[in-house]
């Protein structure tokens, strides 16, 4: 049986463990998937701890991808790339440090098949690194807009995007407008949107908040005829490339994301 789950603070409303459970039934694994919420103060400890039990592996969540980085032995290309670790993992004994975030991010505009263009990106966390990242290499024009103006900097720099400020963000008409931002997630920021102006000259918006479903943005983006991307996808694929990392298995994708959707649609009912 193998041992794997999820460490970050707070964890009350993670998916993973209903993904990845699902996952290994669906494809007679024998392991299961829990949650670990972990605050600060108790990740050294717990990743002691993952070094002496039978851990497979597990996955990592705010506000732990870059504080794990100097707990493990090796990090991937992918996680040195976007300085963040989101997936852990032992290969040989050697625990490694991975990031499925811009796999995850870039499969739903692979699928498709959207070009690359101009993105203006809003937001200058974790989820922003890995978009930023992953636009980048694929040849896109990145702008960077964030209401902490120092952080949004120092992230643009790292990926050759032009850092706007946030008051000037609506200025920016880009073909691509990504949402790596809470605004609009379910809870206390649910009423609010990253964007206060028309989305005239906008070709499509991805709005990478996953509950609700339908955000305030992605409700403006469909009455004003722009298409969407909502973010379920990009969580999915993201735990899909965990799963294969921790498993050699893929589990089925289109069914992964119809679960979630029910999911999240009973919770809302609840």
């Amino acid at each position: 049986m193998l041992l794997l789950g999820i460490i970050g603070h707070p964890l009350s409303h993670t998916l993973s463990p209903i993904l990845h459970n699902w996952g290994f039934r669906e494809m007679g694994i024998k392991a299961s998937y829990h949650v670990w919420d972990t605050p600060p103060e108790k990740l050294i400890s717990f990743m002691a701890a993952l070094r002496t039990l039978p851990i497979h592996g597990a996955s990592v969540t705010i506000p732990h991808k870059e504080t794990v980085i100097p707990l493990v032995d090796k990090l991937t290309q992918s996680a040195r790339d976007i300085g963040a670790v989101n997936t852990l993992y032992w290969h040989d004994k050697v625990l490694w440090g991975d990031n499925t975030d811009v796999t995850g991010f870039m499969a739903p505009l692979l699928e498709r098949g959207t070009q690359p263009g101009t993105v203006l990106v809003l937001g200058a966390g974790g989820a922003a690194r890995a978009a930023v990242c992953g636009l980048h290499s694929a040849g896109w024009k990145v702008f960077l807009s964030a209401r902490t103006g120092g952080r949004a900097d120092r992230l643009a720099q790292s990926f050759q995007a032009e850092h706007v400020p946030w008051a000037d963000r609506h200025e920016v008409r880009p073909h691509l407008l990504v949402n790596t931002t809470p605004l609009g997630m379910s809870g206390p920021f649910q009423a609010l949107s990253p964007w206060k102006s028309s989305l005239a000259g906008i070709s499509l918006v991805y709005d990478l908040v996953y509950n609700p479903k339908e955000t305030q943005l992605l409700a403006q983006a469909q009455r004003e005829g722009v298409e969407i991307i909502p973010g379920l996808p990009m969580f999915v694929h993201q735990g899909l490339a965990q799963f294969e990392r921790w498993t050699g298995q893929r589990f089925p994708l289109a069914r992964a994301i119809s679960l979630l959707e029910e999911t999240l649609a009973s919770r809302g009912k609840a």
